[in-house]
């Protein structure tokens, strides 16, 4: 897969040992995502929490699947995507939770993302549904789950240091197959 034409990347399943370069497009992604919106002290106690090196240790320590979108040549990270086992409160037996799937926006609409979805539905074999919460005012996440056959399913609030959003959580009916 490409980007920009000359920029190509390497999508690989990561461990542990990944938990640095992880953090870094996390932290990228996030602020990219939420600057202006929040303070930076929320954004800080989020980050710490969540998408630092620690938190993916601690993710990989209680089963997260996690891929890295790497620039070919430098090893770069430029996005990630993350299973976990679901904690919303409409889950049923036999379904999975798409964490996270971020990518920097410079390769926002270069197939990168959808790259990564794939992988993570090809993971996801076995299991009868995927679930995600997406922030309800992120319409352009809203539309590509709703493209690739994600419906609202409920809503949760999510909470960014002491901020709190609204979120909705959609859901994906998977192939059994």
């Amino acid at each position: 897969m490409g980007i920009h034409g000359a920029l190509n990347w390497t999508i690989r399943p990561t461990g542990p040992a990944d938990a640095a370069a992880l953090a870094m497009v996390a932290q990228a992604t996030f602020l990219e995502a939420y600057a202006g919106l929040t303070s930076v002290e929320d954004m800080l106690a989020h980050a710490e929490r969540y998408n630092s090196k620690a938190g993916f240790e601690a993710a990989f320590a209680q089963g997260a699947q996690v891929w890295i979108a790497e620039a070919d040549g430098t090893r770069a990270p430029l996005g990630f995507a993350m299973l976990t086992v679901p904690d919303f409160e409409i889950t049923q037996p036999g379904d999975i939770e798409l964490k996270r799937i971020y990518v920097l926006d410079r390769c926002q609409g270069t197939g990168l993302a959808r790259a990564l979805f794939e992988t993570v539905l090809a993971a996801s074999k076995g299991h009868a549904r995927m679930l995600l919460g997406v922030n309800r005012d992120n319409e352009r996440a809203q539309g590509f789950y709703r493209k690739n056959g994600f419906a609202i399913a409920g809503t949760r609030t999510f909470t960014v240091g002491a901020t709190t959003y609204d979120d909705f959580i959609y859901a994906k009916v998977l192939d059994p197959a």
